[in-house]
């Protein structure tokens, strides 16, 4: 039985949209703010030295590949804590 103080997660899926659609707004939506911010520094960080280091005819991607690599990670973050949560959830409903 769901104990009543229990809130229904989020579904994994809307978390994995706002992920891929503003850096940081999974870890938002999973309640985590101050990962949020480290991911959004380590992106921002990482983007610069990729940027400063990269040789001058490598596409945006390229450029920036530091906080692309970042921005990836945490939307796989995000997901795959929201579905951890999902099916905990899931799971004591079952029960």
């Amino acid at each position: 039985m769901v104990k009543p103080d229990t809130a229904r997660p989020v579904h994994p899926y809307i978390v994995l949209l706002a992920a891929v659609l503003l850096p940081g707004a999974g870890q938002l939506i999973n309640r985590m703010p101050t990962r949020a911010l480290i991911m959004l520094f380590f992106m921002l960080s990482l983007g610069f030295v990729t940027l400063q280091l990269a040789a001058p005819g490598r596409s945006f991607i390229g450029r920036h590949a530091g906080g692309v690599f970042v921005y990836a990670i945490a939307v796989m973050d995000a997901y795959l804590i929201a579905r951890y949560r999902w099916e905990m959830f899931r799971s004591r409903l079952a029960v």
